[in-house]
């Protein structure tokens, strides 16, 4: 295996490089799928875990970021990335695979304290190999355009997380009752070896030698902040982190605790938030290429914050027949935008980080998210302790001599709070977001008819059925037509 850096990248290698990040992004979130996300919480949840160890949980993988400090140190002084990159993730994967072990540890405690300790080791050793990976593919990928790669690399993980989540869940859901905790040793296990097969196809990927001189740690460290405009890149990323991480992380605990929905019904909601993800994912490349990541973000942020705030009001006043096909809805919705804020912001510090410096520069964004990212999980985690016994509710109520009749309008309880505070700090993420200057500006509504002609193009593509394309097309035309009629 060569793991040193190629002299020469020819254009066949890059076309072979590609291919091979589509396919370790694909295994990686299936990693991903079933050793994180609803399996961990399922996991802690089922060892006992109280909210804060949940918090405490997503917060490590943000603060475990600043294992990038060093990195960068490492990777200036070593010049050998893909070297650097396959050594720290393999061994992040390896500690997955060993976490089966961590059922047949002696009490809950002891478990919950392993689990802990696992996690902090897995997100420190895949944080410095993330770096590496970062500035590695920054270099490679310089003049390439960025939006249907990464599209596809989205779709592929999401496809494969997606099966992984399904069928961990109902494995998890269907397992003996009293033996249950060792369902999720089989998880674990399948995770590490997914996590190999991931491995061997980014040892694949041909790593171009780094062309500038080593630079000061300290120097590197200061130069992102003394760009205006990716300083206002740094502040909207960090604004993102506190406001989505802030209630992001509980949505599990807050459909199997509060709204006593089972694991694999959880499981579903989040793998139809992938699937979203995956349909859309390719509009938002096109869209990417053609527009700007800031026009995106612009359409897509206020859809994510608008669902978060949209799942307490599904099920007032109490739970109802509708009230799971709502969160369906929701979970669909949530996932559409968060590819499409996932691949904007994942784009955004790429082409905003000067070349030649992207280790310095993707570094910080990554080290002022996770702070915040992980400041706000835990903090999340001690506001569901104190909001568990507190409720606020807004009532309308009409009485006449006949009859009275009253409407719950507004019912936050418990981590339902928290959802409102990640919506009411959605705001200042949209005015950070304002400040950032990636070049030609964007309306929304440009954003939304590209996406939407995307999305057709793709049906046409897909279905043979005239009357099916039709029907969508015809009204999209009707109303366009009565536009123009109306400014002539």
């Amino acid at each position: 295996m060569q793991l040193r850096p190629d002299s020469v990248v020819t254009p066949d290698d890059l076309a072979r490089g590609k291919r091979a990040l589509v396919k370790d992004a694909a295994w990686a979130s299936l990693v991903g799928a079933l050793y994180g996300g609803v399996i961990l919480v399922g996991f802690a949840l089922e060892l006992g875990a109280k909210p804060f160890i949940i918090g405490l949980l997503a917060a490590i993988p943000f603060f475990a970021q600043f294992a990038q400090l060093p990195a960068v140190a490492l990777v200036e002084r070593l010049r050998q990335r893909r070297k650097i990159a396959i050594v720290a993730v393999g061994v992040s994967r390896t500690i997955i695979f060993a976490l089966a072990a961590v059922p047949f540890l002696g009490t809950p405690s002891l478990q919950v304290a392993a689990l802990v300790f696992a996690q902090l080791l897995i997100t420190m050793t895949g944080s410095i190999g993330g770096l590496a990976v970062n500035s590695w593919i920054h270099q490679l990928l310089a003049k390439e355009p960025l939006g249907d790669l990464f599209s596809r690399r989205l779709f592929w993980s999401t496809v494969l997380a997606s099966l992984g989540a399904t069928l961990a869940g109902q494995m998890v859901e269907h397992w003996p009752l009293a033996e249950r905790v060792y369902a999720y040793s089989v998880t674990f296990a399948l995770a590490g070896v997914a996590g190999i097969v991931s491995t061997y196809y980014l040892s694949t990927v041909p790593e171009p030698a780094m062309a500038t001189a080593p630079v000061p740690v300290l120097a590197m460290v200061r130069a992102p902040f003394r760009d205006v405009n990716f300083r206002r890149v740094i502040v909207f990323m960090g604004s993102w982190n506190v406001a989505s991480n802030i209630a992001a992380p509980f949505i599990t605990v807050y459909l199997m605790r509060q709204m006593g929905y089972a694991l694999g019904t959880v499981t579903t909601l989040w793998v139809t938030s992938q699937v979203a993800n995956a349909l859309t994912m390719y509009s938002w490349g096109r869209v990417s290429d053609r527009l700007s990541n800031k026009a995106i973000l612009a359409v897509a942020l206020p859809a994510y914050f608008s669902c978060l705030i949209a799942l307490p009001f599904s099920s007032i006043p109490v739970q109802h027949a509708l009230t799971l096909p709502i969160i369906y809805l929701i979970h669909f919705v949530m996932g559409a935008a968060s590819g499409g804020i996932g691949l904007a912001t994942g784009n955004l510090g790429l082409k905003l980080a000067p070349q030649g410096q992207g280790t310095a520069y993707l570094a910080n964004v990554s080290l002022v998210g996770s702070l915040c990212g992980g400041a706000a999980a835990m903090a999340g985690g001690a506001l569901a302790d104190w909001f568990e016994a507190r409720e606020l509710a807004v009532f309308l109520n009409w009485s006449s001599s006949e009859r009275s009749a009253g409407l719950t309008v507004l019912q936050f309880r418990h981590w339902e709070f928290l959802f409102a505070l990640s919506f009411a700090l959605g705001f200042y993420v949209m005015h950070a977001l304002s400040r950032v200057r990636e070049g030609r500006e964007h309306s929304e509504r440009q954003v939304i008819q590209e996406f939407a002609a995307e999305a057709v193009r793709g049906l046409d593509q897909l279905s043979p059925i005239e009357g099916l394309r039709a029907a969508i097309l015809v009204p999209f035309g009707r109303l366009a037509e009565r536009r123009r009629q109306r400014r002539t």
